[in-house]
């Protein structure tokens, strides 16, 4: 978190992303909210799940829960996998992207 934090802050001038941390006492008022918590502290109707991060009991609750996680690291790919039929069990529309070889996403179904 702090890593992303910082570089959230750094990356370039001209595309700053608003965001807080769960760490901010205002972190209720903030559009982002980095947080390593399972709360949603700013009531997020979308949510990004880095590093194999479990998908929340509340999942239902939000308009998309996005899973990013390296297409290069083998056992990546396998949670991303169990995390796609977890999601398809429980009857939620499941998407993923892949980038093609000019490095273009395209949708998967």
């Amino acid at each position: 978190m702090e890593a992303l934090d910082g570089h959230l802050w750094t990356y370039r001038d001209d595309s700053f992303l608003p965001h807080g941390t769960s760490r901010d006492a205002d972190v209720a008022h903030h559009p982002v909210v980095l947080t390593v918590h399972d709360d949603n502290p700013n009531g997020a109707r979308v949510r990004f799940l880095l590093d194999s991060v479990l998908i929340p009991d509340d999942a239902e609750t939000y308009e998309r829960i996005v899973l990013l996680f390296d297409g290069d690291d083998e056992d990546a790919v396998t949670a991303a996998r169990m995390h796609w039929s977890n999601a398809k069990t429980k009857g939620f529309n499941a998407t993923y992207w892949q980038p093609d070889e000019q490095g273009r996403w395209i949708r998967k179904v």
